[in-house]
């Protein structure tokens, strides 16, 4: 694949003003599917479900199959659209979007087309530095997912090159929300921030709400980035591109940034924007064609005939709305009064998108301190190094577990880092960690003191300076110490045991 030309992206905003959209699809935690008695590969008992086995007729399209919607998937949609300050409407519909897939048993979608369940809200961001972006949203409705296909035999894991492709109809009938937000103006250089910075307020308000893991790695929110540019001054809008199902908030924000600059690299010399769909790739950082971007009419929406108007009574909507739990905007401010963070240590678990982590930790019996050390400092690390999010790589339990095992004096920092590393390697608990490589603290006295002894004879003139009350001279002996232990033992208690046997105790 041929690199596309990028212009400088301060260059690329002097002469083009960026418009960004967002299309943001929310797996609901439902224990059934949308539209079918089947398991919901998205509920948490049924992550790990053999290809295939979580399906009823209607999710293969069988013939004389007919769907039933989900109460419960109904009820957290609605909710999901007041948290957005959208108004439900009193009575929406589902269509059909008519198109042909190999993961789609029916050739058609259920979704939402002109009478969605919720429209006209709008998020507030808090970008780094307190700065307040408001997002307008468009319409958040309910559809159903599309199964999963895996193309075997190329080198790309894409259908180009592959022998044959597998389906899995598992995610088929996954209840959905998409939020679709209007044209979003004004973001200028902070649209790659914008960008991630909506992404993990969506995620901040599902996860708030209870109705979604809300996880990206797992595919329980995707998100649909659309870009466009405009010369300054112009009134029209440019030609959009969507990059599709970008699953992380770091992968939104490269993307965005990416597209500015291939974009405007095209328009500077004369060309033009094709409208289409396009792939975000990762390990290159780059976008790549997808497919035109087809228009509403091409799906030949129409009414689904199967199925009635939703038409929640106003007593649903009022029992939902006073059930919503506080506002993310002020839910940080509670936190970070809480926790005692500063501003500056507060943008740092903010920006991470790591509020909902620290907070498990938190409540799993981790200090405030303890538990952003982690996540901001060696988790965010291995993350960036792997292109992954820091939450699919350890969980909240087993950090709040580890620094369970410092507190006690079971492990020091270093090898509690040590600890970590196997836990994110799939070894296991931290306790379990700590049992297989042998890696706790060495707290007998015995075995401290015959080290210190070695130390102290293979350094006979730093024992006088100790005993002549030059008490830092320790350092080398504990050094040495440390070094014969590999590292499993306590400094301080060394210390201690060190200025005993000098008679400085």
């Amino acid at each position: 694949m041929a690199k596309d030309a990028l212009m400088d992206f301060d260059k690329a905003l002097e002469l083009f003003e960026p418009v960004l959209g967002f299309e943001v699809h929310v797996e609901l935690n439902t224990e059934t599917k949308m539209f079918s008695p089947a398991g919901n590969p998205a509920h948490a008992a049924n992550h790990d479900a053999a290809p295939n086995t979580l399906v009823a007729p209607v999710d293969m399209g069988l013939p004389g199959s007919l769907p039933v919607v989900n109460e419960t998937a109904v009820r957290s949609s609605i909710s999901l659209g007041l948290a957005l300050g959208c108004s439900i409407a009193p009575s929406s519909r589902f269509a059909r979007k008519n198109y042909f897939y190999p993961d789609l048993g029916k050739n058609y979608q259920i979704s939402q087309y002109d009478e969605p369940i919720a429209f006209e809200g709008s998020v507030e961001i808090e970008l780094e530095g307190g700065d307040v972006v408001v997002v307008p949203i468009e319409r958040a409705h309910m559809e159903e997912d599309a199964g999963k296909l895996t193309h075997m035999g190329g080198a790309t894991g894409r259908i180009q090159g592959a022998e044959y492709s597998l389906v899995d109809y598992n995610r088929a009938g996954v209840p959905l929300v998409e939020i679709v937000t209007k044209p979003i103006f004004g973001t200028e250089h902070r649209a790659p921030e914008v960008a991630k910075a909506y992404v993990a307020a969506i995620r901040d308000i599902v996860r708030s709400l209870g109705i979604s893991e809300a996880r990206m790695e797992r595919g329980n929110l995707r998100c649909d980035a659309n870009v466009s540019l405009r010369p300054r001054g112009q009134e029209k809008l440019g030609t959009r591109t969507e990059t599709k199902n970008v699953n992380s908030m770091r992968s939104v924000e490269r993307a965005v940034r990416y597209e500015i600059q291939r974009q405007a690299a095209i328009l500077a010399a004369g060309g033009s924007i094709t409208q289409e769909t396009r792939h975000w790739h990762e390990d290159t950082g780059r976008t790549s064609p997808g497919r035109p971007k087809s228009d509403a009419d091409d799906y030949r929406y129409f009414p689904e005939p199967d199925l009635l108007p939703v038409e929640p009574s106003e007593e649903l909507i009022e029992e939902l709305r006073a059930a919503l739990p506080e506002a993310p905007s002020v839910h940080r401010r509670r936190l970070k009064s809480e926790w005692g963070f500063t501003d500056l240590e507060f943008q740092d678990v903010a920006n991470g998108g790591l509020l909902a982590e620290v907070e498990a930790t938190i409540a799993a019996g981790a200090s405030p301190a303890s538990a952003r050390k982690w996540w901001t400092g060696e988790i965010t690390r291995v993350a960036n190094a792997k292109g992954a999010e820091p939450a699919a790589l350890v969980s909240a339990e087993s950090v709040a577990e580890l620094q369970r095992l410092v507190d006690a004096g079971t492990l020091t920092d270093k090898l509690a880092r040590q600890v970590l590393e196997g836990v994110m390697a799939g070894e296991g608990t931290p306790q379990e960690v700590v049992d297989a490589r042998g890696l706790a603290v060495v707290s007998d006295d015995g075995a401290l003191i015959a080290a210190i002894d070695d130390a102290l004879a293979a350094q006979p003139d730093v024992l006088a300076k100790i005993q002549d009350g030059k008490v830092q001279a320790a350092g080398a002996v504990i050094g040495a110490v440390m070094k014969a232990m590999k590292g499993q033992a306590d400094a301080a208690r060394v210390r201690e045991l060190i200025l005993e046997r000098a008679g400085q105790a």
